[in-house]
């Protein structure tokens, strides 16, 4: 019960951070394109593979109230998939197609920058 109460508390922190981050981003760049799921997804990945590479030095209920709660609630394909293809939808191809193409590469990028970050910490 606890490790459910963990994950729903880093959950709740989680989406609040991403709505915080969404907002912040549609008043700094607009709304024309989800800059704020792009960043939330980004940032995220590469916070999770940084998690996962320290995560030895972290309590096992620690790293999964970081990574099932905190994070799961940071990050959202769901909103990603639905902004997608709602362009699609709307025949808006190329913006649907940039924002999965970016998305794609870039949460792999931050993810690999993550983990080198996350073994660079972990050696020292």
């Amino acid at each position: 019960m606890t490790r459910l109460l963990l994950v729903c508390a880093g959950g709740a922190v989680g989406s609040g951070a991403r709505y915080l981050l969404a907002v912040w981003a549609a008043r700094q760049f607009g709304t024309t394109f989800p800059y704020g799921t792009l960043l939330v997804n980004v940032s995220g990945c590469f916070l999770l593979a940084l998690l996962v590479q320290v995560g030895t030095v972290l309590s096992p209920d620690l790293r999964l109230a970081l990574a099932t709660g905190l994070l799961g609630g940071f990050t959202t394909y769901s909103t990603f998939n639905y902004e997608t293809t709602a362009y699609a939808r709307e025949g808006a191809w190329l913006a649907a197609t940039a924002n999965a193409a970016i998305t794609l590469l870039a949460c792999f990028g931050a993810g690999l920058l993550g983990a080198a970050a996350g073994r660079l910490i972990s050696s020292h």
